[in-house]
């Protein structure tokens, strides 16, 4: 088990994009707004690869779950 602290950062990291602060900002601004219709994975601002790791972390509960889950809310605001 990863017991490493899970940050936005690290998530960026892990989906392969931008990962500085501003570089998240700016994807959030980019594509907030969201549908609260549709889950996160279900967005069309990720690549199948992004997709499936952000439904298959939600599904397995793992360690990424509250970082999604913050990025959710901020791309839903």
């Amino acid at each position: 088990m990863d017991l490493s602290n899970h940050n936005l950062s690290g998530l960026f990291e892990q989906l392969g994009l931008p990962s500085s602060e501003k570089a998240i900002d700016i994807f959030i601004e980019y594509n907030k707004g969201i549908s609260r219709m549709i889950s996160i994975d279900k967005a069309r601002v990720w690549t199948t690869s992004q997709a499936t790791f952000l439904r298959e972390s939600l599904e397995q509960d793992s360690d990424w779950t509250d970082v999604i889950d913050q990025l959710d809310a901020r791309l839903r605001s």
